[in-house]
């Protein structure tokens, strides 16, 4: 089974990929597999981020001192 890669890994690969397809220096051929590899990338990354921001909570601690657990919401509310 292979290595599952890092989201950080991910972003890396998908942010040569776009440099190579901007520079223009590939076939069409290249390029359609650098795209489907991109796709898949960038799908793979956003599934890690989603599963992440289900992982994420923040405690908060109540005006009697009692510490709740809230799910990651909107931070534009901060």
């Amino acid at each position: 089974m292979a290595e599952k890669k890092t989201f950080e890994d991910s972003v890396a690969e998908l942010e040569k990929i776009v440099a190579q397809l901007e520079g223009g220096d590939v076939t069409l051929d290249e390029s359609l597999t650098l795209f489907e590899r991109g796709i898949k990338l960038s799908k793979s990354c956003q599934k890690m981020l989603d599963e992440a921001e289900k992982k994420v909570s923040i405690l908060m601690t109540t005006d009697d001192g009692e510490i709740v657990k809230e799910e990651f919401g909107d931070l534009s509310e901060w």
